[in-house]
């Protein structure tokens, strides 16, 4: 899922692959990873040991974390878990595949089909996922459809392992919906169990903050203009949002979309329907507890849209939201009574 770039506002230095710094006695790691960038910020924990010696174990840590992530759920490596499932062997399933297969299982239900693991082949098919698109027919929607649904697949275990059963093997995943929000919390948890106290998690524009800051204040992010045309970083930024000990995740369809005969398609496919979604919503930043879920209801808003967005919210209590929208060639906003304490213009 292509996310909005988010603006730590904290110091923007150049990213380089496993760049290091140091402010007192927090550190910045900044690199390239799951084909985007990620930007971690953390309290160096004061145990006795060399601070150095600290740095260089977080360092080597984040690469071992996204090795694991990865070689499990990423549909970019053809070694990994998935990519196997995909083309039809039966490998063993690992802890991290398993956690979010249940997730996703969740969400599905949750959001009655509109977050679909499962649609990868349609994602596929309009060129927004791990192959390039084909000729779109409705026959060929169709088709796909019948072996969709969450419901067709399910993990069983069988004493020696766990595997994953499909009632039609043409099934695929594609777990873009909350992958990345899953590594986030996946580094929090492994920064939680090395005695980091303070820290700023941010992978591929999805964040989730514990603790305070280098002033010791509270983590900030700013939220990028989703309009066409800006791709700058930072260039143009719709708001500023208090982060204290949440997740938050933006996603949105004005970076990633082709326009063919006239007609815009967003890489937002509605698994129901079959076809990218055709509404007002432009984007929907979700603070929540933890980023999977941040991730997976900012995915669920943008299928649905604006409407039905706000009676999820509604119904939905502790959950924030910033939804921006377009009505009558306006950008117009619509944020949660709770957000408000914590949106800076």
């Amino acid at each position: 899922m292509q996310k909005i770039t988010i603006i730590l506002l904290t110091a923007i230095i150049a990213l380089v692959s496993g760049c290091t710094t140091q402010n007192g006695n927090y550190a910045t790691e900044d690199g390239f990873a799951q084909g985007s960038t990620y930007h971690i910020v953390y309290r160096i924990p004061e145990n006795g040991a060399e601070m150095d010696s600290v740095q260089l174990s977080v360092k080597d840590s984040i690469k071992l974390y996204f090795s694991q992530i990865n070689k499990s759920v990423s549909g970019y490596d053809s070694t990994s878990v998935l990519s196997k499932v995909n083309r039809g062997e039966n490998p063993q399933l690992d802890a991290i595949f398993v956690d979010v297969f249940n997730y996703a299982v969740q969400f599905y239900k949750e959001s009655n089909g509109a977050v679909d693991a499962s649609a990868a082949p349609l994602f596929d098919l309009w060129g927004f996922g791990f192959k390039n698109g084909v000729e779109i027919t409705q026959e060929n929607i169709d088709s796909l459809k019948q072996f969709i649904g969450m419901e067709k697949l399910s993990v069983k275990n069988d004493g020696n392992g766990s595997y994953l059963n499909k009632t039609d093997q043409r099934s695929m995943l594609n777990f873009n919906a909350m992958a990345q929000g899953y590594t986030v919390d996946y580094f929090c948890r492994k920064f939680d169990m090395m005695g980091i106290t303070d820290y700023l998690i941010e992978i591929g524009g999805e964040v989730r903050s514990k603790g305070r800051n280098a002033n010791g204040k509270i983590w900030k992010v700013g939220i990028d203009k989703p309009a066409d045309g800006n791709y700058i970083q930072g260039a143009s930024l719709q708001a500023i949002i208090e982060l204290d000990n949440k997740a938050l995740v933006t996603s949105g369809n004005y970076r990633k979309f082709y326009v063919k005969d006239g007609v815009k398609y967003s890489h937002t496919i509605d698994p129901i329907a079959g076809y990218p979604v055709q509404h007002s919503l432009l984007s929907a930043t979700v603070v929540a507890e933890d980023a999977t879920t941040a991730d997976a209801y900012a995915t669920y808003f943008m299928v649905v849209g604006i409407e039905k967005a706000k009676e999820i919210l509604a119904a939905t209590p502790g959950m924030e939201a910033l939804l921006i929208y377009g009505e009558q060639d306006q950008m117009k906003e619509y944020y949660t009574p709770g957000l408000k304490e914590i949106l800076k213009k």
